[in-house]
């Protein structure tokens, strides 16, 4: 080919990367400048409002979620308090019954000892009372078995028989 060329007289472009060729750089540059103004238009007009769009929707969901963060924040505070409340006055409420069921523990074992005491006191007495009438009883029955024997006897050793009132004046006489 290259004979070719020497005989026609025609030159053949050199053959090389086209963007680099200087014959082309007004063309290359034209088109440049429309395809970015056109690229920048469209980039203007629509993919940024998309992305100030969707910029802002994110925003505003990511503010409602700190507002509703901050709302169960403070419900939860509010519930730890009422709960702190409410633990404190069972608390105060438990101390209450305690103390009162102590009082009435001890007023009932108070009364129950009292009763027991009384009970106590009442078989001790009624224990006394019997003691006193067997010791009365035995006292007698003594009294009568020493004058039957003083009678037995004065009628053994002197032979006489004597009166069981003498018999009885003589045992009280020697009882002192």
């Amino acid at each position: 080919m290259a004979d070719a060329t020497h005989t026609t007289g025609t030159a053949e472009p050199k053959a090389g990367f086209p963007p680099f060729d200087q014959t082309t750089f007004p063309s290359q540059i034209f088109w440049l400048a429309i395809t970015f103004a056109v690229l920048l238009v469209v980039m203007w007009r629509v993919v940024v409002p998309r992305i100030g769009g969707t910029i802002a929707e994110r925003k505003a969901r990511i503010a409602t979620e700190l507002e509703r963060a901050e709302s169960d924040r403070r419900k939860a505070d509010q519930a730890w308090s009422t709960y702190q409340n409410t633990l404190v006055e069972a608390r105060q409420r438990a101390r209450v019954v305690t103390e009162d069921n102590r009082v009435r523990v001890l007023a009932e074992s108070e009364r129950a000892e009292a009763a027991a005491d009384e009970t106590a006191q009442a078989d001790i007495a009624k224990a006394e009372a019997d003691l006193a009438r067997l010791r009365a009883e035995a006292r007698e029955s003594i009294l009568a078995a020493a004058q039957d024997a003083a009678v037995d006897i004065v009628a053994r050793l002197t032979g006489e028989n004597v009166s069981a009132s003498e018999a009885a004046s003589a045992v009280r006489e020697a009882q002192g």
